[in-house]
């Protein structure tokens, strides 16, 4: 819904990139995870973060078309810095450590994604100063806030099953940062509809205003024709 509302409007408006930023290098870190040369029969963990990453990359392609200059540099910057950071990591846990201490690179790795995973879940949080301040969760996206605890509880069982620490303890620790983030949505909800419907209502009143302004203007060019 939101970048469907960012296509529709050609611009991000106060939307933060945050959350979008922290799941591209987390899907990534995630993948690397799950390498089998990293830690073996992690097929659910590679495809799941694999169609997250490239659903991230199509989100930022947007963010970056519609977003001003300034931003746009920001947004570069940032997923230039995450994709490099992602691949000296890979480079340094596959060349100098070897194969036969596979436990030690899946320990390497994971405890990695065990901190991006939690900034992932954290990251919609980012736009609270302007949440409390406005009293309005109209840029702090309800879907996101609403997968984001869904995912967790999905992951959480997932590493229950498996017995994976490092999938367990990030996840459900997101859970519960997903659970804050409605209890907040819902607790500014009814501020913000009522905000919205105030802000049509006077643009509405203004573009009659207007309206009625430019029929006055018209009348003395009418009856000077006469």
């Amino acid at each position: 819904m939101t970048f469907v509302r960012i296509w529709k409007s050609k611009s991000v408006e106060q939307f933060s990139p945050i959350p979008y930023l922290a799941t591209f290098v987390n899907c990534a870190l995630w993948v690397l995870y799950g390498l089998p040369m990293v830690q073996p029969h992690s097929i659910l963990v590679i495809t799941i973060n694999g169609t997250g990453l490239g659903i991230e990359i199509v989100y930022l392609m947007l963010f970056f078309l519609y977003s001003d200059r300034k931003q746009r540099i920001k947004v570069i910057l940032i997923v230039v810095v995450e994709i490099i950071f992602v691949a000296v990591l890979a480079f340094c846990v596959l060349t100098f450590v070897h194969k036969d201490e596979i436990k030690k690179r899946a320990a390497i790795v994971g405890s990695i994604c065990m901190v991006g995973n939690i900034l992932m879940y954290a990251s919609p949080l980012s736009v609270m100063k302007l949440v409390i301040k406005t009293k309005s969760v109209e840029y702090m996206p309800f879907f996101l806030s609403l997968f984001s605890f869904l995912n967790g509880v999905s992951w959480t069982a997932y590493a229950l099953i498996r017995f994976d620490a490092y999938i367990l303890a990030p996840n459900s620790m997101g859970t519960a940062l997903g659970l804050a983030q409605l209890l907040i949505y819902a607790a500014y909800y009814k501020s913000t509809k009522r905000q919205i419907a105030e802000r049509e209502a006077k643009g509405e009143v203004v573009m009659a205003e207007k309206s009625v302004s430019g029929r006055v203007a018209q009348k003395p060019n009418n009856d000077s024709r006469v």
